[in-house]
């Protein structure tokens, strides 16, 4: 099982700051781009899920990335695009700087950074995919990083390969032992450039570690681990490459990380009665739901509920403001206590209905969520669709349970399909209604339920346990919206309100919790 990208984060930020000595560094796991550092702020780096190998070799080539990409952000003092050649080439030679000044100081790490250099080199393309006078650079990178190259090249390009990378190695070497930083280094970037002759803004295509998917066969791995073991020795020395390949000073840290992973995606579920669901977490991306646009407005919007107080115009109170009242206000400034108390269950609507504005809608709900977690309210979010002719009620996030990026992702998994069995989906979920009394149960729909009577005895029933029923009706407009907010008012329930925009969603819920 892979650890989640939201446990990755923490411990990651952990090591990197242990590492780079930086202690506001922050750690970002990106799916849509490559590794990068921004120095003194940020290290952006690929998950583990896009590399090659199994779930530990994966994690232990995150592991080392992250150490290398945390020297960068100690030791190195410019960092340029990998995308022309002259920063490509200085990257890399930076890249072997920081591993020898690094290693000094991190001995422990040897073993884990022969492993990621036999992935590296499992993971580069052969020579013959690379077009034009790129494949002279990613022939030098290989010969520099690896002391081999994959595939062939011209007899004249290999002898241009081996003179740039032979001046490469002398120029990090005396930048290791003088201690030198990045700008003896760039120094050199040029004279290599005239050796491979090509030019310093020549583009260099991506090339990924995690351009090969699946597994990587054992022997393939073998292979790579001698060819870089026997090139490597002047520098690490004698390599076990058994010992290598065990990963064993990993594998305790690796293990303990899946178990605190597993506690923290399974708090607060606990069995749920019959015909409520939690969907899998796994393999689902939540990445498309998260508006951070909208989640960061609404903060912002609710930002004086997290302090409690909110500033008033008023008839009397403590300060005289002399510009609200030239302007009609109340004279006087006044803070009130704002708070919420209120424990509430959000009831999502994942009929067919929602289908084509399904993702808009998950962004809404979501971004909701985030603001109740952030504003530290209690709140339980569920819902329903139909799977396989049945209807189901899905658990996002129980009562007990923390909102996080497991949360959403479950919500991510959940399929618009089906009708709008409301009465059916309040009976399943009336035991955990029953046990917790939340003071507010909250519906959030876009159609008439399929069963209005039995919705109405539902409604009633739960009433009785002091739950405060609210509906939220959703629609394509304001008049389509009010007209199905109007038809739910007959339902019994207590309050009614409407959403044209599924923007709103998030303003009317708060609306509702306001004291």
């Amino acid at each position: 099982m892979m650890i989640q990208n939201e446990s990755l984060a923490e411990i990651a930020t952990f090591l990197a700051r242990r590492w780079s000595g930086v202690d506001k560094i922050t750690v970002e796991i990106s799916e849509g781009s490559g590794t990068r550092t921004r120095l003194g702020e940020r290290i952006i780096i690929t998950p583990p899920a896009k590399m090659i190998g199994s779930d530990f070799e994966r994690y232990r080539q995150f592991r080392t990335s992250l150490w290398y990409e945390s020297m960068r952000a100690s030791l190195c003092k410019k960092i340029l695009s990998n995308d022309h050649a002259f920063g490509f080439i200085l990257n890399s030679m930076e890249t072997r700087r920081i591993e020898g000044l690094g290693r000094q100081v991190w001995r422990g790490m040897d073993a884990e950074i022969i492993f990621n250099y036999a992935y590296m080199f499992l993971s580069r393309p052969q020579l013959h995919t690379v077009y034009g006078r790129a494949r002279i650079v990613e022939a030098f990178y290989q010969h520099f990083m690896f002391g081999a190259i994959k595939g062939e090249i011209q007899s004249s390009h290999f002898e241009k390969v081996k003179k740039a990378s032979a001046l490469a190695e002398e120029a990090v070497s005396i930048a290791v032992r003088d201690d030198s930083g990045t700008e003896r280094l760039e120094e050199k970037v040029g004279e290599i450039v005239r050796i491979l002759e090509i030019d310093s803004l020549l583009t260099i295509p991506v090339s990924l570690p995690f351009v090969r998917a699946g597994m990587a066969a054992n022997q393939e791995v073998q292979k790579a681990l001698k060819t870089v073991s026997e090139n490597k020795e002047a520098d690490f020395g004698r390599i076990n490459a058994g010992s290598v390949l065990s990963g064993e000073d990993i594998y305790d840290e690796y293990r303990v990380l899946l178990e605190e992973n597993q506690k923290s995606e399974n708090q607060g579920l606990a069995a749920e009665p019959i015909g409520v669901k939690t969907p899998s977490a796994r393999d689902a991306g939540e990445a498309a739901i998260y508006d951070m646009g909208l989640i960061n407005g609404l903060r912002i919007k609710f930002k004086e509920w997290k302090s409690g107080w909110k500033e008033v115009h008023s008839s009397s109170g403590d300060e005289f403001d002399e510009e609200g009242y030239i302007e009609g206000y109340g004279p006087f400034l006044a803070d009130i206590k704002r708070s919420i108390k209120t424990k509430i269950v959000i009831l999502l609507d994942h009929s067919s209905s929602i289908a084509s504005d399904a993702l808009e809608y998950k962004k809404a709900t979501l971004a909701l969520c985030e603001v109740l977690a952030f504003l530290r309210v209690q709140f339980a979010v569920y819902a329903f669709s139909t799977q396989g002719r049945e209807v189901v009620c899905w658990s996002i996030k129980p009562a007990g349970a923390k909102w996080n990026r497991t949360a959403a992702r479950r919500l991510a998994r959940v399929a618009a399909n089906g009708s709008t069995p409301l009465a059916e989906v309040y009976d399943r979920m009336f035991p955990i209604l029953q046990s917790g009394r939340p003071d507010i149960f909250l519906t959030l729909t876009d159609g008439e339920p399929s069963d209005p009577d039995a919705v109405r005895t539902m409604v009633k029933a739960l009433k009785r346990l002091g739950i405060s029923m609210v509906a939220l009706g959703l629609g394509p407009n304001t008049l389509r919206a009010t007209a199905i907010a109007g038809n739910l008012r007959h339902l019994g329930y207590e309050r009614t309100l409407a959403a044209g925009r599924l923007g709103d969603i998030p303003g009317r819920v708060m609306r509702i919790l306001q004291v």
